[in-house]
């Protein structure tokens, strides 16, 4: 049931379309995927991808190229290939701000608010493993998921951070080209999602909130170069969150703009419903009576000038240890352009531009290639997902009973000898090791599916 105070306030804002966004709330949601580049660039889509998903009932989302709904009793969460980090499941609508920023592979950017790790990925999978990404989340416990999730998706060339805005203020002042702050909100555009947003909704919240976004923002303009894009999203209606924000920051930024992006999908924000400014009407609202998917609003911001980002000091990192080149020949792989640093007994190949980590709180520097036990390398988990090839493969089926077994860590009969990458459909799902007939599994406990 949605709060009473929040309908009277949608009422006076929204007039005659207010009973078809009611309306609109009382229907079911829809659900969405969206299709890993990395992992699936190999797979045509006119081929064995959309092939094998075909069962989901996929219907393309039209803001997000690789974006599907999917029918929600298909459950493609329990598929194997979201195991192997095929797809991410995310709201449609949340899908948008990230195409909105539009970056390019070799940038540096930063999702500032990035928990559980949807737009990251989303970003990531843009930038191709080419530059720097730092995802950061002030929150521990949702840091460690957004780390999760980063290491399913494969992806190589993420900074995983766990700092407040303002500590990264200190270190990465006019670094950045492109900056995504999807900011904590009311959470008034999940009230069909999640009850407990109803249920923790006040006018009170949505002030705080306000604040809090205020404070987020003016630690990114910090950091974001002259000439870059930054994009403010929030998944909430309360124009005090979203018309009233941006306008608020403009008037602190001057330096800042709306920039003018075509979006044809969504409605132009209200510029009545803050200070005025005439420039919020290129902001974006995503109504659900409108489009299939949940209240969003976003912006895009430009910051003047055109300088590069600023020169800091690199991670030095050290030479790559016999033990990890020896066990990457036995692979047969060959890394993308990094550093080796070594974290405890861990090994981590981090971008090369990488500034020095010394002070932060990080989850996660890179691609962890492996563990060091006394002198043996074992192959990390993620270094399994960030490739698809490898010198010994063991392929599997989704429908195969042994793909269920090997996600369950059951040992499965091999012909395979030493190091192997476990496959599904051709797909990434983690590391055995073959000897004498059996392929010893390595698929990490934590995520194993009793």
């Amino acid at each position: 049931m949605l709060p009473e105070r929040f309908c009277e306030k949608m009422k006076t804002l929204l007039g005659p379309d207010y009973d078809s966004f009611v309306a609109a709330l009382e229907l079911p949601r829809a659900v969405g995927l969206r299709r890993n580049p990395m992992k699936t660039e190999c797979l045509p889509e006119n081929g064995s991808f959309l092939t094998q998903l075909s069962a989901f009932c996929l219907t393309r989302v039209p803001w997000c190229p690789t974006g599907f709904y999917y029918d929600p009793e298909t459950r493609p969460g329990l598929h194997p290939w979201h195991a192997a980090g095929a797809y991410y499941l995310q709201e449609p609508s949340a899908m948008a701000p990230a195409e909105l920023l539009d970056p390019q592979p070799g940038e540096r950017v930063l999702d500032l608010c990035a928990a559980p790790g949807g737009k990251t990925t989303q970003i990531a999978g843009k930038m191709a493993g080419k530059g720097i990404l730092v995802c950061n989340e002030i929150h521990p416990k949702r840091a460690t998921i957004l780390a999760s999730n980063v290491e399913r998706m494969g992806i190589a060339n993420a900074l995983v951070l766990n700092e407040h805005p303002a500590r990264l203020v200190e270190r990465f002042e006019a670094f950045f080209d492109r900056i995504l702050v999807d900011a904590p909100c009311s959470g008034e555009g999940m009230f069909r999602k999640h009850d407990a947003a109803g249920t923790d909704w006040s006018p009170e919240t949505v002030t705080m909130c306000a604040r809090r976004q205020a404070e987020i923002l003016d630690s990114a303009a910090v950091m974001l170069r002259p000439g870059g894009r930054l994009v403010y999203s929030t998944c909430t209606f309360s124009p005090e969150e979203n018309e009233g924000s941006v306008g608020a920051f403009l008037d602190r930024h001057p330096d800042y703009s709306v920039e003018t992006i075509c979006a044809p999908e969504f409605s132009p924000g209200r510029p009545a419903w803050a200070n005025g400014n005439p420039a919020l009407t290129g902001t974006f609202r995503l109504w659900p009576h409108r489009l299939r998917g949940e209240g969003h609003f976003a912006a895009v911001l430009r910051r003047a000038g055109e300088e590069p980002g600023a020169a800091l000091p690199t991670e030095p990192g050290e030479r790559l240890q016999k033990e990890i080149g020896s066990l990457l020949e036995e692979l047969g792989l060959t890394l993308p352009a990094g550093i080796p640093v070594r974290f405890g007994d861990h090994v981590f190949l981090v971008p090369p531009e990488l500034p020095v980590l010394r002070g932060l709180k990080v989850l996660r520097p890179g691609l962890e290639l492996a563990e060091l036990r006394k002198d043996l390398a074992v192959p990390a988990h993620a270094l399994a997902l960030w490739t698809n090839q490898a010198a010994s493969c063991h392929d599997l089926h989704a429908d195969d009973p042994a793909c269920a077994a090997y996600l369950r860590g059951e040992t499965l009969p091999t012909a395979a000898r030493g190091w192997t990458l476990v496959r599904v459909d051709g797909l990434s799902l983690g590391w055995g090791k073959g000897s004498v007939g059996v392929l010893k599994n390595h698929y990490p406990k934590g995520l194993r599916i009793i």
